[in-house]
C-alpha cells in the first residue's frame, strides 16, 4: 500500500456523512428541529386566523349598511307617494315598503321608527348586528340613518362606515 493512500472508511476533513467507526450518520431532522418548526407554524396560524376574522367582520358590515340605505331610499319614495313616512318595512306598498327586516346574509336586523318630529315627517332606520356579527367592534354594532341622511356612528371617530 502506498503511504499517501487512505483506508476506505477514513474520515476526510469536512466529511460529516460518517461518524467515528465508519457508520453513516442518519439523515433527517431532529425532534427539536421539528418542534421548533411546528411552534413557528402555530404562531403564524394564530396571527393569520385572528386577522382573517377581523377582516371578515369588517366586510360583513356592508350587509347591514346596504339594506339600511335601500330602506332609506324606499322611505323617501314612500313619502313622495303618500306624504308621510312608514314604520312598516315588510308589507307591500301602498301600506309598507315591501322589504325584508333582515339583511341579505343575515348579519343585521332592521327597524324603522318615527324621528324627532314623528313618523309623519321624519324617520330613523336602525340596523343592529345579530349572530356572529355581534363579535365586531362595539362601536359598529348598530347603524342608523334618518330622513335627513344623518348617519351614526360618526365615521370620523369610528371608521365603521368604511
Amino acid at each position: 500500500m502506498h503511504s499517501n493512500s487512505r483506508p476506505f472508511d477514513a474520515r476526510r476533513p469536512g466529511d460529516r456523512s460518517r461518524v467515528p467507526g465508519g457508520r453513516r450518520r442518519a439523515a433527517g431532522f431532529t425532534l427539536m428541529e421539528i418542534l421548533i418548526a411546528v411552534a413557528i407554524v402555530g404562531i403564524l396560524t394564530a396571527i393569520a386566523v385572528g386577522s382573517y376574522r377581523k377582516q371578515s367582520l369588517r366586510a360583513n358590515r356592508t350587509d347591514g349598511r346596504t339594506l339600511l340605505m335601500q330602506i332609506q331610499l324606499a322611505e323617501q319614495k314612500f313619502y313622495l307617494q303618500n306624504n308621510t313616512f312608514t314604520t312598516d318595512i315588510t308589507d307591500a306598498p301602498p301600506t309598507g315598503l315591501g322589504m325584508a327586516t333582515t339583511s341579505p346574509r343575515g348579519f343585521y336586523k332592521l327597524t324603522v321608527a318615527g324621528g324627532t318630529a314623528g313618523i309623519a315627517t321624519s324617520f330613523v332606520v336602525t340596523a343592529t348586528a345579530t349572530g356572529t356579527q355581534t363579535q365586531d367592534d362595539p362601536n359598529c354594532l348598530t347603524y342608523t340613518v334618518d330622513d335627513a341622511g344623518t348617519r351614526t356612528p360618526d365615521d370620523t371617530a369610528t371608521g365603521c362606515w368604511h
